[in-house]
């Protein structure tokens, strides 16, 4: 069973499974995430869907040069968790199944790609308490433990 976390879904409402990935990228103590600013500003681990047809590691490649302009290496898998969501850029209601991996961060090669996202490097500490879900703030958690 996969932990889910933030609202219970509503039984009223048909959900759009969407799986996706999502990095811890550690660096010098620091955590790099991205800001989505639009439709408002939220912190996120860096990532998202997985597209039709594409493997896991390399939708996370993908996922973490478009919103934060880095290369990374060496991605393990750490868990997953869902939750149950509106998707205001898909105008959708989804059933995000969230897979988390740490990883590298290899080279800056230049500014995230993708509109409206800004890269940025936090502590773990404070990333257990300004990421925008719940699933997100485990995670940081876990990372800031193994840390100390």
């Amino acid at each position: 069973m996969i932990r889910r976390f933030g609202e219970i879904p509503d039984t009223s409402r048909k959900y759009i499974r969407r799986p996706g990935v999502y990095a811890l990228l550690p660096r010098d103590g620091q955590l790099l995430v991205t800001c989505q600013t639009d439709p408002y500003p939220d912190i996120q681990l860096p990532g998202g869907g997985i597209d039709p047809g594409e493997s896991p590691i390399p939708a996370l490649h993908r996922e973490v040069m478009e919103e934060t302009g880095w290369t990374i290496g060496t991605p393990r898998r750490l868990g997953a968790f869902r939750r149950f969501a509106y998707m205001p850029e898909y105008d959708l209601w989804a059933e995000k199944l969230c897979h988390i991996y740490i990883a590298r961060p290899a080279r800056q090669m230049g500014p995230p790609t993708e509109a409206l996202h800004e890269a940025m490097w936090i502590t773990p500490d404070l990333a257990m308490d300004i990421l925008g879900n719940a699933g997100d703030r485990h995670f940081a958690s876990l990372l800031a433990n193994a840390l100390t």
